[in-house]
């Protein structure tokens, strides 16, 4: 089949891989009709792999058709329309039995637990992907969610509602969301479905700030985005804050715009060892900080019902569609545009059937 490959910083290329299968009698596997390029998948574009080999397939955000299922597999057929979770459980540990496939208890490294991170797992921008323990990492897709929507519920969504969920937003708060990328515009959305008065946002693009306006949030502007945001809160700053970047700089911004007794969420992929945390300010301020990564089967629920009811709309996310084959090689490349932040670019979609 047809995939795309890391092969180093900036280095995806597109060509013929081995057909997944089904190796398990718990796996499936699922023809891939739209994939999705995270922020994430950009970490390893830039360089900054997670695991050190070459030539594996990225991403992990995949909706499609089943095709193939093991003699174990009883919730799911060929020919169910699916959303692949981001999150890989093990369906044996008492974590993954409740929805916390992140916190899997049998995992011997991060890899294990999500596609496209290493070979371990190939990853959904693909033809097809080969889904382990299918009756867990499955889940069925009701009608009326698009496609766009969908590929925003697979990572994109559910981690914005974890992190706002453990900023413990509560009804009437100010919040402030750092980073208006497909994320932090989904942390904006769940901020506001969960009671929100205001969002600011802050993000150091001025289209994307544009974007979001449309959707209620208060953009942050000029220079000082501290003093901006000082003034928008009248002095004492937001009740709390998502970060949905994971930068050093977006994080100290983060805990040092926060009003007193605030609270403050990391949902941005940091990979500093050694980020230098403000213990004393954090201490002073009496802040609450929460930091993880998101079991995308735990929070897709709510989601679901929310994108039914038209609370949430995760399909505004997407604004560039592009075939599969044109991941490495368009002008500009989709990698590329989306690495760029160039042509308002907020969340791409690549289509495997054309």
């Amino acid at each position: 089949m047809k995939a795309l490959t890391y092969h180093g910083r900036h280095d995806i290329r597109y060509g013929e891989v081995p057909d997944p299968a089904v190796t398990s009698p718990t796996d499936a596997v699922v023809r891939v009709t739209a994939a999705g390029i995270c922020g994430s998948d950009l970490h390893i574009y830039g360089g900054n792999p997670f695991s050190p080999e070459l030539g594996y397939t990225p991403g992990h955000e995949c909706v499609g058709v089943v095709v193939e299922t093991g003699g174990q597999v009883t919730r799911f057929k060929p020919g169910d329309r699916v959303l692949v979770p981001a999150s890989v459980g093990c369906a044996q540990c008492r974590s993954c039995a409740s929805g916390f496939t992140a916190r899997c208890e049998r995992a011997k490294s991060s890899t294990e637990l999500c596609y496209g991170v290493s070979p371990q797992l190939p990853g959904s921008q693909a033809q097809a992907l080969a889904v382990p323990h299918a009756d867990v990492n499955l889940v069925r897709l009701p009608e009326g969610i698009s496609d766009e929507a969908a590929i925003v519920l697979t990572d994109n969504a559910p981690t914005a509602w974890y992190g706002c969920r453990r900023a413990r937003i509560q009804p009437g708060e100010t919040v402030l969301v750092i980073g208006l990328g497909p994320v932090g515009l989904m942390a904006a959305q769940s901020a506001f479905a969960m009671g929100a008065a205001r969002v600011l946002g802050a993000d150091l693009v001025a289209e994307r700030r544009t974007f979001a306006a449309a959707l209620g949030v208060e953009p942050v502007e000029g220079e000082d985005v501290r003093a901006a945001i000082r003034e928008m809160t009248g002095g004492r700053g937001p009740d709390a804050v998502v970060e949905a970047v994971g930068s050093d700089t977006t994080i100290e911004l983060a805990l040092k715009a926060v009003r007193q007794a605030g609270r403050v969420s990391v949902i941005g992929v940091s990979q500093n060892k050694a980020f230098p945390f403000h213990m004393g300010l954090a201490q002073i301020k009496e802040l609450e900080f929460a930091i993880g990564l998101c079991s995308v089967h735990y929070e897709l629920p709510p989601l679901i019902a929310l994108t039914r009811a038209g609370r949430i709309k995760p399909e505004v996310v997407v604004s560039h569609h592009f075939a599969l084959s044109e991941g490495p090689a368009a002008g500009p490349a989709a990698y590329e545009l989306f690495a760029g932040r160039s042509d308002g670019v907020r969340k791409i979609l690549l289509d495997p059937t054309r």
